[in-house]
């Protein structure tokens, strides 16, 4: 998958609230222009797990519809799996799949095993194929007493479960994933992250994941990309990310007797015997080595700062236009 500077643009209508502003707007309706997407440059390899992170309107789920083809772009160019994607070629759309947390694919009033069937027709899929993959993701998913339950009868956890079912069923090359553990539980989030990792290794799919749980991006994604006001923030490893916008690293310090830490670091939560400490990043080792020789210490680790802090962080960064 390769990006160049893709970017988008809505045009907006704008009035003023009122009677008389409503009956302008009938005549001369004023607009004003919106960029969701601004010049956005990256490229994914096959088989590839990346993070698509950014706050709710940087741009992330209006970049998947057009990479999707839901969209077109209003400048730049991609090509995804060697096709243009809004041009919404047949062999392009049979071999990915975009599931979004928060849209509703199945039928609503029928059961999801009739949604699986309609799938199926439109992906001309071979029976034989078709049943081993639905019968291994309703294993997977716990999907066996929801099936035939009409879909509007199953709680948001259980259709999410539905949907991701439905949207594997033809074993797509690439996978654009929006929010996908959005109303699961710990336990069902962790098991769709393994299957995620599992399908990946299998297939060698690419899969482009957006999602608010950093759980699914420290267990899936080596790389992310950050994105914020539709503009690239950041695009690397993981572990940059933290050191580029994080400063610091988490000392936690168990001691054998009560002691005062204040003079090593900052003091972010303290007990009788142990002590959470902020450091320097560059100074981790000289006061890793000061409490080794200074203090009987029993037990220390140094930690980088949980993945949500060091996104706020690089968010922060950015100053306001």
């Amino acid at each position: 998958m390769s990006v160049t500077d893709l970017r988008k643009v809505f045009e907006v209508p704008v009035r003023e609230a009122g009677l008389a502003a409503s009956i302008k707007s009938l005549v001369h309706r004023e607009h004003r222009d919106v960029v969701a997407v601004e010049d956005v440059t990256f490229s994914i390899a096959p088989g590839e797990i990346v993070g698509f992170l950014g706050p709710n309107g940087a741009g992330k789920t209006t970049t998947l519809k057009m990479l999707s083809g839901l969209l077109h772009p209003s400048d730049g160019t991609a090509r995804v799996l060697g096709h243009e994607p809004w041009k919404r070629e047949r062999d392009y759309l049979r071999r990915m799949t975009l599931l979004m947390g928060n849209r509703n694919q199945l039928q609503w009033d029928l059961p999801a095993l009739d949604s699986f069937e309609l799938t199926r027709a439109i992906y001309r899929l071979p029976e034989a194929m078709f049943t081993a993959q639905r019968d291994e993701l309703i294993e997977l998913l716990e999907l066996g007493p929801l099936v035939n339950k009409p879909v509007r009868n199953l709680s948001l956890g259980e259709r999410m479960k539905a949907e991701i079912a439905n949207s594997l069923l033809h074993r797509p090359e690439i996978l654009f994933l929006d929010e996908p553990t959005l109303g699961l539980d710990v336990t069902m989030q962790r098991r769709i992250r393994a299957f995620l990792a599992d399908y990946n290794r299998r297939y060698g799919a690419s899969i482009m994941l957006t999602t608010h749980y950093m759980a699914d991006v420290e267990a899936l994604c080596e790389r992310v990309i950050v994105i914020h006001h539709g503009s690239l923030l950041f695009d690397g490893p993981l572990s940059v990310l933290s050191q580029q916008f994080a400063g610091h690293k988490t000392l936690v310090v168990t001691l054998d007797e009560p002691a005062d830490l204040s003079n090593y670091g900052e003091v972010i939560e303290s007990s009788a015997t142990r002590t959470t400490l902020r450091i320097a990043r560059d100074q981790t080792a000289s006061v890793t080595a000061r409490l080794l020789s200074e203090l009987p210490v029993r037990d220390l680790t140094v930690e980088d700062p949980p993945i949500d802090d060091v996104i706020e962080l690089a968010f922060a960064s950015v100053k306001p236009a």
